[in-house]
């Protein structure tokens, strides 16, 4: 990049990245949903077994739980998200995409996004993803908000791939399959 960061106007990369967060929200009243319903649903979706509860969704969202309850409600009534009793804790609930939910999920209008930063050269993606990653980090930490991520970018994770088909998490004391490492995990602390 040739310019430095003295020849960025702050203000208006705020203003743009505003903008491109409104227009990303307006692009959520599709398929009949809205913005919320939409962000629940990417969630329930992507999250791992520790945090597809409504309690962790409402972390996620920032969002209060009687909020989250009507949310999960209306994309029940969709037929998009359903409900479990854990088998853990026959008290708490597990989310999961239904058929139908995967289907919409396919029609995400974020994909159009994910598409245009594909288009992108692969070292300003690299620089892209990195700048997200630091300024989406200053405000959780800031804010003080939990940083739901992937167990390989965890403190808690460790790989024992070589020792068998499982990787294992420290907090739960559970062992992980590969396909359960890029989920989103509420407990996730950044190494």
């Amino acid at each position: 990049m040739s310019k430095s960061a003295d020849d960025v106007d702050l203000g208006q990369l705020r203003e743009q990245l505003e903008r491109l967060s409104r227009l990303i929200r307006q692009q959520g009243f599709h398929e009949g949903l809205n913005p919320v319903q939409w962000e629940a649903l990417r969630y329930v979706s992507r999250a791992n077994r520790f945090s597809n509860s409504p309690g962790a969704l409402a972390r996620y969202l920032g969002s209060t739980k009687g909020t989250v309850s009507q949310t999960i409600l209306s994309l029940e009534k969709k037929g998009l998200v359903g409900k479990l009793p854990s088998q853990a804790d026959a008290r708490v609930v597990v989310l999961h995409v239904t058929p139908k939910g995967e289907e919409v999920l396919a029609k995400d209008p974020l994909l159009g996004l994910g598409a245009e930063i594909e288009n992108l050269s692969g070292k300003t993606v690299k620089r892209f993803a990195k700048a997200i990653d630091e300024i989406l980090m200053g405000q959780i930490k800031r804010q003080a908000q939990a940083e739901f991520g992937g167990c390989k970018s965890c403190r808690h994770w460790r790989d024992r791939s070589g020792e068998d088909l499982f990787s294992h998490c420290m907090l739960f004391d559970a062992q992980l399959a590969k396909a359960e490492l890029p989920k989103l995990c509420y407990a996730h602390l950044q190494r």
